[in-house]
Parts: structure tokens; C-alpha cells; sequence
């Protein structure tokens, strides 16, 4: 009996307000994390796709800039209502491309929207300044013009987030925009631009090509493009970040981390082995605020046998299941990767507490692997030193907060950190002596809010401004000062 291979569609760019087909014949297949089901083909662009779309931005942008700020509000809240309206459809479109559960995927779809209502208020975010009598009969004001044509470059672990970081509140701005979503998560990408065609923005203002590394070079190098924003792994967003600043270009590149989480004796236990185990094991690990080091201050056994019996009581699965929080990581060669850190942590001498290599026997269809958590890890250790982006959790031992403190302040990352107490004086030390852009205390997730910047430290970031908040608007926008006299 012959079976029948059900036919998957390739996916189209969209440039200059059309789905076109991509120059190139090479494709790529997007997979289910969960079944391994082919949910499409994503074409791998060229440079001249890219081209394509930057000259179609280019065109936009003469009338674009000048579109007046309230007008293109009014565009961003007609999306913000499309998308409200499409919640749980564009929550399953996550679920399916990504492997998250539907919850954190509805969540995320939340955390997008809250940075288009951040767009929103472009009327005044783009407002300038106004200083009457910096010297005799002389007054000074300062205005915000857009850039002119700027790209995304986005990751597969927040398909709707992300690239809701990037593009509202750029045109919002006045900039027109071209997109290179992850080529493992292109699904929501397009849909994100079905909906803001729906809201009325002008053809060229937003535009999507696919494809992997020559789109991202592509867009790194080409002449037009001013500002290039990145999410993604370390070696990927330093090298974005040296191209395109050697272009002359401005450049936000929020790269990998290795987020440390301290628990105090004086801790509840109970509580913060939910958040860390939520933080560490959502979305399986692939976040870059995830939970991914534990250090425990002094002798503190209860909480590490009630981390791993919570460890062991998680429902593992496909993400639409209800009762699923661990979930598949995005693609089999990522799992791989990861047994490769299991067994080094074996080697370098780290104790295995909980084995999450069991569950793979358990789930073979889709790319899983269970809670996994190491006790007795050193700072030297490969898995207390590298992201692993996987449901891997290492426990360091400390013997009191400046411990905990200096084992953060050696880590190469700084993107977050959070510190479960009930002590005052130990928040405050906390707070000014973690060497961390976003601290949290008993929160196992200290991600912002959309007006607030995101704001990682050390290899955790490449650039001068973060996204979202302040930050955002002043890296999509340029000053202009304007002085006068008036006694002529």
C-alpha cells in the first residue's frame, strides 16, 4: 500500500504589499516541534530578495515619513484590534510552529500586543523639546525625524513577541521595515503581515523575506538599510553587531545569557521552587530570561528535594494539552546538542539528580527531552558557563549572598538574575551589586514590560539602546536641533 505525502505549501515574501515568490529555487521545511509533522516550506532567500524588499521600503518611506504621527497611530490601534481579535488563533499558530504550550503561547501573544498599545502612543513619544531663553532672545528646539529604512532580524523562541518589538513601534516612528523572521517560525511572520495590511499600512512600509544567511547578510550590508535590530544566540548577535556597525549602521543585538537564580535560607521554599521550575522548564528552557543556574546559600536540602520532586511531577508534551508545561525543544539537531552538555556535565564531574533523558524513550515522535537538573555544579563547569537553551538547570552551592553575587558577576552574561528572600538588606545588596540589566525578586520570569527597556548587560547585549520603551523610540528615531534668534 502506497502512502500518500501530504503536499505543504512554500511560503511566499511579502514585498511592497504582495506575496511573491522568492528568487530562489532552495527551501526548507518547517517542522512541527511536537510530531514532526511538515507544516510548510520556507524558501532561502538571496540578496537579491533582499533587495528587492530594502528598494520597496525605500520607495515608501518618501511618503511614509511624512504621513502625519496621529494618522499612523490610528493604523497601529486598528492592528492592535485585529490581533485582539485573532488572540487564540495566532496563540495556536505559536503552539504549532514553535512547540510551546497554548498557555505560554497566549501569553506571548499578550506580551506582543502590549508593545503595539506602546506604539500606539506615538503622538507622544515622537514629541520633541522646547527650551525658551538659552541666551538673549534665542530659544532652542529639539525634533525626531525617523531613519528611513530599518530591519529585523528575529529568533524562533518568540515568533509573535519579537517581532513585535521591532516593526509597530518603527513605524510607528515613520521608518518603513523589512523583516527576516527565524526560517524555523516564518508562519506567524506572514500572518503578522496579513493583519497589518487588514489595518491599512501602506504597501512597502512593512516587508518579509525569508530565508537564513545571506538575508541576514544581506541585510547587514546593503547601502539603504540604516538600523538593523537582532534577537538571538551570542556568537550571531556579535557578529551582526561588528557588520553592521562597520556599515556605519545603528545597531540593537540582544544576544544569549545564563540567568542565575539565588535562594536564600530565609526563602519559602515552596514558592520559589514553582517559579524556578516554571522559569527554567517553560517553553523547555529556550527563552533568554529562562531560569538556567540555581545557587543555593548554605546548607539548604529541603528546597533542593522539593525543586526535584516538583521536577518530577511535570506533565511533559504537546503543547496543546492542557496540562503540559515541558514541552519540545525546536528541532532534533538542538536536543542533540544538548545530551552533548549532559554528558559533559558528567564528565566534568557534576551529580545528575534528576535525568530528563528518561522521557525521550517515553516520546519519540516529537523533539523532547525531560527536566534535567545537575546539583554540585562548579563555576568553571561548561554547562555553569554556556546557554544551553534547553530544560537543563545547574545547582551551585554558596556560602553566603557575596558568594552568590561574585558567581554572577564572573558569568560572561548579564541579561537577568533574581533573588528569592524575605531580608530587606539582602534585596537592597541584591539590587546593587547584581551585575544583571533585569533583576527580579521572587519572580521567576523579571522580563519588562513593553515601556521599559529590556535591558541586558555584557554579552547579553550589543549596543547603545535597548528595545521597547525610551530606548526604543530613540534608537528608530534621530534628533534634530533647531536654534533661533528673534531679535532681527
Amino acid at each position: 500500500m502506497s502512502v500518500i505525502k501530504k503536499e505543504v505549501a512554500v511560503l511566499k515574501n511579502y514585498i511592497d504589499g504582495k506575496w511573491v515568490e522568492s528568487l530562489s529555487s532552495q527551501t526548507m521545511n518547517v517542522l512541527n516541534p511536537a510530531t514532526n509533522e511538515e507544516l510548510a516550506n520556507v524558501p532561502i532567500s538571496t540578496k537579491e530578495d533582499v533587495d528587492r524588499a530594502v528598494q520597496a521600503a525605500k520607495a515608501a518611506s518618501k511618503t511614509w515619513k511624512k504621513t502625519p504621527v496621529p494618522k499612523r497611530a490610528r493604523i497601529l490601534y486598528k492592528y492592535h484590534t485585529l490581533l485582539s481579535d485573532n488572540h487564540e488563533e495566532l496563540a495556536k499558530l505559536v503552539v504549532q510552529e514553535n512547540g510551546k504550550s497554548y498557555k505560554e503561547a497566549y501569553g506571548e501573544v499578550q506580551r506582543g500586543l502590549e508593545c503595539v498599545e506602546f506604539a500606539c502612543g506615538a503622538p507622544t513619544l515622537m514629541m520633541g523639546e522646547t527650551l525658551s531663553g538659552i541666551a538673549e532672545e534665542i530659544d532652542s528646539e529639539m525634533f525626531r525625524y525617523p531613519l528611513g529604512v530599518v530591519a529585523g532580524i528575529t529568533p524562533f523562541n518568540f515568533p509573535m513577541m519579537v517581532p513585535l518589538w521591532m516593526f509597530p513601534l518603527a513605524v510607528a516612528c515613520g521608518n518603513t521595515f523589512v523583516l527576516k523572521p527565524s526560517e524555523r517560525t516564518p508562519l506567524l511572520a506572514n500572518r503578522l503581515a496579513e493583519l497589518f495590511t487588514e489595518a491599512g499600512i501602506p504597501q512597502g512600509v512593512l516587508n518579509v523575506v525569508h530565508g537564513a544567511h545571506d538575508v541576514v547578510n544581506g541585510l547587514i550590508e546593503h547601502q539603504d538599510i540604516a538600523a538593523v535590530s537582532f534577537v538571538g544566540s551570542q556568537p550571531v548577535a556579535k557578529y551582526v553587531y561588528e557588520k553592521s556597525a562597520s556599515q556605519g549602521k545603528r545597531v540593537q543585538a540582544l544576544s544569549g545569557a545564563k540567568n542565575h537564580h539565588v535562594v536564600m535560607p530565609d526563602a519559602d521554599i515552596d514558592k520559589a521552587a514553582d517559579h524556578i521550575i516554571s522559569s527554567a522548564f517553560g517553553s523547555a528552557g529556550q527563552r533568554c530570561m529562562a531560569c538556567s543556574a540555581v545557587v543555593v546559600v548554605g546548607e539548604n536540602e529541603p528546597f533542593v528535594n522539593t525543586l526535584k520532586k516538583k521536577a518530577d511531577e511535570l506533565c511533559i508534551g504537546n503543547g496543546m494539552d492542557d496540562e503540559v508545561l515541558l514541552t519540545p525543544v525546536i528541532r532534533s539537531e538542538h536536543r542533540d546538542r544538548t545530551l552533548n552538555y549532559i554528558e559533559k556535565g558528567l564528565q566534568e564531574g557534576a551529580s545528575l539528580i534528576r535525568d530528563g533523558r528518561k522521557e525521550m524513550d517515553e516520546l519519540k515522535e516529537g523533539n523532547f527531552l525531560g527536566a534535567t537538573i545537575f546539583d554540585h555544579v562548579t563555576p568553571e563547569m561548561t554547562i555553569a558557563k554556556e546557554e544551553m537553551f534547553a530544560p537543563v538547570l545547574s545547582l551551585l552551592r554558596a556560602d553566603d549572598l557575596d558568594d552568590a553575587l561574585e558567581y554572577i558577576r564572573k558569568s560572561r552574561f548579564g541579561n537577568g538574575a533574581t533573588l528569592y528572600t524575605k531580608d530587606a538588606k539582602a534585596v537592597r545588596q541584591f539590587r546593587e551589586e547584581a551585575d544583571a540589566g533585569m533583576l527580579g525578586i521572587n519572580v521567576g520570569v523579571p522580563a519588562t514590560m513593553a515601556f521599559f527597556p529590556f535591558s541586558g548587560w555584557k554579552d547579553s547585549f550589543y549596543g547603545d539602546m535597548h528595545v521597547n520603551g525610551k530606548d526604543g523610540v530613540n534608537f528608530f528615531t534621530r534628533k534634530k536641533m533647531i536654534t533661533s534668534r528673534f531679535d532681527f
